[in-house]
């Protein structure tokens, strides 16, 4: 089930401007070439940022995204008609040949049921031609990511194009084991509005990972560093 930022139409509009630095997808471009991927399958697309970068540079695009609203956000942009977006998850996909799946950002982690989790990397390797690539980062364990999840060091002012001024800013809920929970506040100056998104990220362990990839039959070709952010991330390279 996708959060309230990105199923709430008002918020997801919210979630480029708030968000415009994505350098964090060069490493996933620079992987669709290295892999001569001519079809991707983007598995949590949202507004369609990084599939849209895939498809002007001539690729074939799938992306699906269980939040309509954000799939209204990535439709309604420049360029759109040549992805075919899916309102779903990976778990229900008409057949596909891809020659690489991504769950770029916060995507794998976002799913925190085990179950969800194997059926996601099943339905992923279903979609995958045979030799096909599935690449996904998730967070450091260890790092304890979530310390700096809070007001003091999150809160901002965006001037919105369309929207005004929004202040934004995040606070940790709880951690209960792998799982960590975390609230995003918006107040809109245009009217006063104050809303919060709820979102629990998993936090899985590399050897975890590589296990559940293994029993869904990858094999794990290379675990790497985040080039934007080194020794915070794994990003995982698997093959069907």
């Amino acid at each position: 089930m996708a959060s309230e930022h990105f199923q709430d139409p008002r918020l997801a509009a919210l979630y480029d401007p708030l968000d415009p630095d994505r350098r964090d997808l060069d490493p996933y471009l620079r992987l669709a070439e290295e892999f001569g991927a001519r079809q991707v399958l983007d598995i949590g697309c949202g507004t369609g940022v990084f599939a849209l970068l895939l498809a002007a540079r001539g690729v074939d695009v799938v992306g699906v995204d269980p939040a309509a609203a954000s799939l209204d956000v990535a439709r309604a942009k420049a360029g759109a008609e040549r992805v075919r977006w899916i309102h779903g998850d990976a778990t229900a996909l008409p057949p596909l040949r891809a020659d690489l799946a991504t769950m770029t950002a916060n995507v794998a982690q976002a799913i925190t049921d085990p179950g969800e989790w194997r059926g996601t990397l099943r339905g992923a390797r279903a979609a995958l031609r045979p030799g096909g690539h599935l690449v996904f980062e998730t967070r450091v364990p260890s790092r304890r990511a979530w310390q700096e999840w809070n007001r003091e060091a999150s809160y901002g002012v965006t001037d919105v194009p369309g929207v005004g001024a929004v202040e934004s800013w995040v606070d940790l809920v709880g951690v209960d084991g792998p799982l960590v929970t975390f609230r995003w506040s918006y107040v809109f100056a245009s009217d006063g509005q104050v809303l919060t998104s709820d979102s629990t990220l998993r936090f899985r362990e590399r050897e975890e990972v590589e296990a559940d990839l293994v029993a869904e039959g990858y094999t794990v070709v290379d675990v790497r560093d985040a080039p934007d952010r080194p020794g915070r991330e794994f990003v995982f390279l698997a093959l069907t």
